[in-house]
């Protein structure tokens, strides 16, 4: 079966928060395939609904031979093992996993567009997706992470975290 590259994008707000996404990766490797590389830990302003506590978010390049269904339906099972909770949008949460790239396929299902849709909107994302491949050219947009980066209004605060 052939490997593809998922880049997937972790994100929390409560709890112990550099705990759920080690936890994540973690259950990543073994329910999906191999971490290929993971960018840094960076903390990021809240996006969307911003009256709640700064995120900590990471980025990750997963090898897997599974069809993007099948990841899809392990990351929302691995959120909800780890006590993710669906009550507002863009609301607190333990943990949040996307799937941003996958490979350079579009994918537009019901349940799941790849690249998510979101992407050149979002500092807290591209940020990290630089970090790891800064040329890879975004599907459907014909950028590159960078220059995504480059053009990107959003103004939130995206800064490597230290504990």
């Amino acid at each position: 079966m052939t490997i593809q590259h998922y880049y997937l994008l972790l994100g929390g707000n409560q709890g112990d928060r550099v705990n759920a996404l080690q936890e994540a990766s973690k259950k990543i490797e073994k329910g999906i395939g191999p971490i290929a590389n993971t960018s840094l830990i960076y903390q990021t302003e809240a996006w969307g609904k911003t009256d709640q506590s700064d995120f900590l978010n990471q980025a990750l390049i997963v090898e897997s031979t599974l069809p993007a269904s099948d990841v899809l339906s392990i990351i929302q099972a691995i959120e909800s093992a780890l006590g993710r909770q669906r009550n507002v949008k863009w609301g607190e949460r333990t943990i949040d996993i996307d799937i941003l790239y996958v490979d350079h396929l579009v994918i537009d299902s019901p349940n799941l567009i790849v690249p998510h849709p979101e992407i050149q909107n979002r500092r807290f994302a591209l940020i990290p997706l630089v970090e790891l491949n800064p040329t890879f050219v975004h599907p459907i947009l014909k950028k590159t992470n960078r220059a995504l980066l480059d053009a990107c209004s959003d103004a939130l605060s995206v800064t490597p975290f230290t504990n």
